[in-house]
């Protein structure tokens, strides 16, 4: 027998990826995109740069790794409710992305700038894999959604054959829609009548409207 083969490079430490994390948080948060550098991440995490390098060739790829951590703190319940479940999970969801555009840009009330998300997504289309890691990051943290939702129809609260991804796509893409495109606020009002109208075609049974009658 021949043994085992010795893993190469030394193991990951997870106390530094933690420590670059929290300080590319809050030097995003201060300084906003354009002014975020990597070599005072590094400095602030007390680690060498090529430990941070190595970790995140570019502040692309860092980001989207703070992006990743940041939406894991976003829980998804599942309390038998579905429209109540959407709706909080997508106000989580919106109120991220609201700060999303103020990151750097303190005292800008009404600000429609996209924001941190509208440079990845570009940075995403420059570059093969920032893009694969974006598309990667949205795949895993979308599973939790979409694992929601075919519960949901398991139990009766969706149409047979409704589809999970498509119902998604109408949540989520309609979010993006006002922070990329129209700049629009994405409010809990917004949050609450986007969930009412996506669930009217999605249901299995025809679902009373929950708001207030208006006089």
């Amino acid at each position: 027998m021949t043994a085992p083969a010795a893993r190469r490079g030394r193991p990951r430490n997870e106390d530094a990826d933690g420590r670059i994390l929290e300080a590319a948080r809050k030097l995003l948060f201060e300084r906003g995109y354009d002014r975020f550098a990597m070599d005072e991440v590094a400095a602030r995490a007390q680690v060498a740069k090529t430990t941070l390098y190595r970790r995140w060739p570019t502040k692309d790829h860092l980001l989207v790794a703070l992006v990743a951590r940041i939406q894991d703190e976003v829980p998804v319940a599942d309390t038998g409710d579905l429209r109540r479940d959407l709706v909080v999970y997508l106000t989580a969801v919106a109120t991220g992305l609201n700060g999303m555009r103020a990151v750097g840009r303190p005292g800008a009330p009404g600000d429609r700038s996209a924001g941190v998300v509208a440079e990845l997504v570009a940075a995403a289309a420059r570059h093969p894999d920032v893009g694969d890691a974006v598309r990667a990051l949205f795949a895993r943290r979308n599973a939790l959604p979409l694992a929601l939702l075919d519960r949901a129809r398991e139990r009766g609260e969706l149409r047979t054959g409704c589809s999970s991804e498509l119902v998604f796509d109408q949540l989520a893409g309609a979010l993006y829609y006002r922070l990329l495109v129209t700049g629009e606020p994405i409010g809990a009002e917004y949050v609450e009548e986007l969930v009412d109208q996506v669930l009217v075609g999605a249901a299995a049974t025809p679902r009373p409207d929950p708001r207030p009658e208006r006089t």
